[in-house]
């Protein structure tokens, strides 16, 4: 993909979007995680906690990129980020406390480095497949992902309860992001790599398909755990 064109600008929108919908999680832990300790340590434990988790973060990303060039796992890899996005409409009701603690520096250290290596494998799939192969752009949403993580935690947190609206968008782009995986993958090219009118059907479709079944599927999700709740307070 060659730089500062269409397709990287747009590529390097929807990571920017990814990093705003998914580093929410990682932020607050990372906040939790150092609220223990004695003020002058608690900033230091952000910073510091933060280099590392980007450090660990961007050899996963890196890692990832490498694979999805293995005839195969771009597939897997566009199913498991399909079931990403849906994941993230569905789960918006449910509780997100996070009961996370440390009382020592070296400890809030590991805490943050552990915790944000096992909640970002969504952000970096999703950062992988928009990127698609080009490791400038990776670089790029690796650091733009620091800000957003260290800085931006509570506004995203403000937007997303202004504007639940943002949720969908996120998961719409992780959508389109994995539709986008699944079209660039080698073992499909004889449905996809062509400009007949059956390859730009079998595109579309795709596109369509992976967008309105995770906006679907979740918003059936949603509606289901509201009738759940509701039949548990009638019953209550």
């Amino acid at each position: 993909m060659e730089i500062f064109t269409l397709p990287w600008w747009s590529a390097l929108l929807a990571i920017v979007l990814i990093d705003l919908v998914l580093a929410g999680d990682n932020a607050i832990v990372i906040a939790l995680a150092a609220r223990n300790l004695p003020p002058e340590h608690q900033n230091k434990a952000i910073v510091w906690g933060t280099i590392a988790a980007i450090v660990v973060r961007s050899t996963m990303t890196l890692c990832v990129v490498w694979l999805l060039q293995i005839p195969g796992l771009m597939f897997i890899g566009g199913l498991g980020l399909l079931w990403i996005a849906y994941k993230l409409i569905s789960d918006t009701n449910e509780d997100t406390n996070h009961s996370v603690h440390s009382t020592s520096f070296w400890s809030a250290m590991k805490t943050i480095v552990v915790a944000d290596a096992l909640m970002g494998i969504d952000n970096v799939l999703g950062v992988a497949g928009a990127a698609n192969g080009s490791f400038d752009l990776v670089v790029i949403g690796l650091l733009i992902s620091i800000p957003i993580v260290v800085m931006g935690s509570k506004l995203v947190l403000r937007l997303v309860e202004k504007w639940p609206v943002i949720i969908h968008l996120g998961a719409t782009i992780l959508a389109f992001t994995a539709a986008q995986m699944l079209i660039n993958e080698q073992l499909l090219d004889t449905w996809f790599d062509g400009e007949e009118l059956v390859h730009h059907i079998a595109r579309g479709a795709t596109y369509v398909a992976a967008i309105a079944g995770v906006l679907g599927l979740g918003w059936l999700t949603q509606k289901r755990q509201e009738s759940n709740n509701k039949s548990e307070t009638y019953l209550a």
